[in-house]
């Protein structure tokens, strides 16, 4: 075998290094085809040379879904995916997107989250939900909500499901799915969110969002930007968007504005534990965006009409409800 002579190899490598550094652009253009954030790369140094590092390229994946998927939720271990057109969830294994099955549900599901043991699925044409067993995806219960349930949400105890037709959110209890009650919002509530407290439902034609106490009282309602859907918690702020184009920040305790912005025409939004992510339906990308200003950071292509946005504890998911199929980035 043969060896290196390791002093003068490691000189060669500095040597190496430092060119490289010196040399490297300091843009990098891709071509138009080419899925890639759109932010400047990372400025070259030797470290990120020889870590394959130091040049902007596309890190976004897709996997097979079901026809015109929408809502997407992680269980911990794999990535539920609701198919509108066929009636059905897909579970992919996050780690590598391995299809690990497809069970029917009720008509048009839309909606999907997680209880910390079980999948629930809105149907949005059978006006009820589905409860299935995250583990086998068994069928534990369906169960009636008002009509047109759309997006929902857990609140540690309940699931509590948006009624896009019922001007109301219905509460159901999580472990054997009893109704405890539905209450009123504003005009075609969409989506739901938890801070810890309080459930947050954005309304798409009253372009506000109401909070609600855990009992369903109204706590308020509040002005945000033209038609909101998805609304999500970022540990401290509440986070509106829609396809009015507005992003909006809100302060939980009394729903007062902390920021309005302009953001890509958008469905669905998640939060990573750094940055939100926005599902740009008509220009199919997804936005990243900086909490504390509300900058965008940087913009992803992803598949056609991206609808629902899931963060696995590394990695974002985005539906594709015009291409079947869901991207990992």
């Amino acid at each position: 075998m043969k060896h290196l002579n390791l002093p003068i190899y490691c000189v060669w490598l500095l040597a190496l290094c430092t060119k490289l550094s010196a040399q490297a652009p300091s843009s990098v253009n891709l071509p138009a085809s080419q899925s890639a954030v759109s932010t400047a790369p990372q400025a070259a140094n030797p470290l990120q040379v020889a870590l394959l590092h130091w040049y902007a390229a596309n890190q976004t994946t897709s996997f097979p879904a079901g026809s015109q998927p929408q809502g997407v939720a992680f269980d911990g271990a794999n990535i539920w995916v609701a198919n509108d057109v066929g009636a059905t969830v897909t579970k992919l294994r996050a780690t590598d997107g391995a299809n690990l099955g497809t069970f029917a549900v009720g008509v048009a599901p839309t909606g999907v989250a997680f209880d910390g043991a079980n999948i629930w699925v809105t149907n949005f044409a059978s006006n009820n939900v589905t409860k299935l067993r995250a583990s086998d995806g068994a069928t534990l219960g369906t169960f009636s909500t008002g009509p047109g349930p759309f997006l929902l949400a857990f609140d540690g105890a309940n699931i509590w499901v948006a009624n896009f037709h019922g001007v109301s959110v219905t509460k159901l209890r999580a472990s054997d799915g009893k109704n405890l009650g539905t209450f009123v919002v504003g005009n075609e509530p969409m989506g739901v969110a938890f801070d810890g407290s309080h459930i947050w439902v954005t309304s798409f034609s009253d372009y506000t969002v109401t909070k609600l106490a855990l009992d369903g009282s109204n706590a308020g309602t509040f002005p945000v930007g033209g038609a909101p859907v998805g609304v999500a918690f970022d540990g401290a702020n509440i986070w509106v968007t829609g396809l009015g184009g507005v992003l909006t920040k809100s302060r939980p305790s009394d729903g007062a504005l902390l920021g309005s912005f302009t953001v890509p025409l958008s469905e669905c939004l998640a939060f990573d534990g750094n940055s939100i992510w926005l599902a740009d339906y008509y220009s199919n990308t997804v936005t990243q965006i900086r909490p504390s200003d509300g900058a965008i950071v940087g913009t992803f292509n992803v598949g056609v009409h991206p609808f629902g946005v899931a963060f696995d504890g590394a990695n974002i998911w985005v539906t594709n409800s015009g291409s079947a199929s869901v991207s990992k980035l």
